[in-house]
């Protein structure tokens, strides 16, 4: 099986989930033996993380525009990374590249899913933009699709906005993959200044939909009963970075709450290692990828609802609040009491991520997807 996996950047930082995604279900279907093209962009040279995978060829287009992710119109060979796959498969939303795919899909006769992987509710900036997108291909791209790829049940009524029946909608949860927390090999901590002191701590874009500026609040109003607990903020700065500097130095508490800037590989690692508490305040997200992290780590997690992963309550890993400062502070509180299990809570949500949430697991139910679309397309 041929299969072309489409997204505007594979660079772990500014990409976020719908990166690491891509990226991990492309090398575990190469892994899996299907030969996998993967067309994306050369922001922040995300691309040179699919070089020397065996039986992955990544197709790379200049970007122009680095706000838009707008790549040059090359669609020629767009249009040929088309045309050689069997199927196509779309990854994320309002992307110059995936109307270009989608063109190309269609030009060539080639049958394609779609990935938007929460974001087809517009959400935040540009939402003009985001309207004429919808209007000029953005709905088509759902419609037409052979199959929409959901992240969560939740996901899709979103796809049914959209004119997508959930008959053509597929569930593939986000996974993780287990062997990457056992590896501590050259694992350091961003902060020394933290010596052995107790933190929670964010992972994510410091970015208005990630909700750090909630979880600082809760953290302020919560700190008098918990003066020895710092938070660490470990993530690009989107925006909220002065502001949330700001506002910690207004509560006394610049001295408690740390900025590590973007972090990956082993300095990641040993954040969510040594966390006492792994908090997730998103104010939107369709599965969040960070508690998956969290559980393979054998980290708690406070959570809010609006991220995707109700099994976290069901299994005894953490707690779900409402995504406000508010519910967010009363977890805090419950969490951080002396007597609160986290170490059992770390286990229990470790196991569940082990039993069913990794990319192997995922990139089989996808190759499965796959195949069936493939099947259907030949006979029409």
């Amino acid at each position: 099986m041929k299969i072309l996996f489409v997204n505007a950047s594979l660079e772990a930082v500014r990409g976020g989930g719908t990166a690491e995604r891509t990226y991990c279900l492309a090398r575990h279907m190469a892994l899996l033996g299907d030969e996998v093209s993967v067309l994306t962009t050369d922001i922040g040279e995300g691309n040179r993380r699919l070089e020397g995978i065996a039986g992955l060829t990544p197709v790379v287009l200049r970007n122009l525009l680095d706000r838009f992710y707008l790549p040059e119109p090359a669609l020629h060979r767009i249009y040929r990374a088309v045309s050689d796959a069997d199927v196509v498969h779309i990854m994320n939303h309002w992307t110059a590249i995936n109307a270009l795919a989608y063109w190309a899909a269609r030009q060539a006769g080639r049958p394609y899913v779609f990935s938007p992987a929460g974001a087809l509710p517009p959400f935040g900036r540009s939402r003009l933009i985001k309207a004429g997108y919808n209007t000029l291909v953005g709905h088509a791209i759902a419609r037409n699709a052979a199959r929409g790829i959901a992240i969560t049940e939740s996901e899709i009524s979103q796809f049914a906005d959209y004119g997508v029946p959930a008959s053509r909608v597929t569930v593939i949860p986000n996974g993780v993959d287990m062997d990457d927390s056992a590896d501590a090999a050259g694992d350091a901590s961003p902060l020394p200044a933290l010596g052995g002191r107790t933190y929670i701590l964010f992972i994510g874009r410091l970015n208005p939909i990630k909700g750090p500026d909630l979880l600082l609040g809760a953290y302020l109003a919560a700190t008098m009963a918990f003066p020895d607990v710092h938070l660490v903020f470990a993530g690009p700065d989107e925006g909220l970075g002065a502001g949330l500097k700001a506002a910690a130095a207004r509560g006394n508490a610049a001295d408690r709450v740390h900025f590590t800037g973007p972090v990956t590989g082993g300095t990641k690692r040993w954040l969510m290692r040594h966390a006492q508490l792994i908090a997730i305040p998103s104010r939107s997200e369709a599965m969040s990828i960070v508690v998956l992290e969290a559980g393979a780590h054998g980290r708690p997690v406070l959570l809010t609802d609006q991220c995707g992963f109700p099994e976290l309550a069901e299994c005894g890993g953490g707690l779900i609040v409402a995504a406000t400062a508010a519910a967010l502070e009363q977890g805090l509180r419950t969490l951080l009491q002396p007597n609160a299990p986290l170490v059992e809570m770390g286990a229990r949500l470790q196991a569940l991520v082990r039993q069913r949430y990794t990319w192997r697991a995922a990139a089989l139910a996808l190759q499965d997807c796959l195949r069936i679309v493939i099947a259907e397309a030949t006979r029409t």
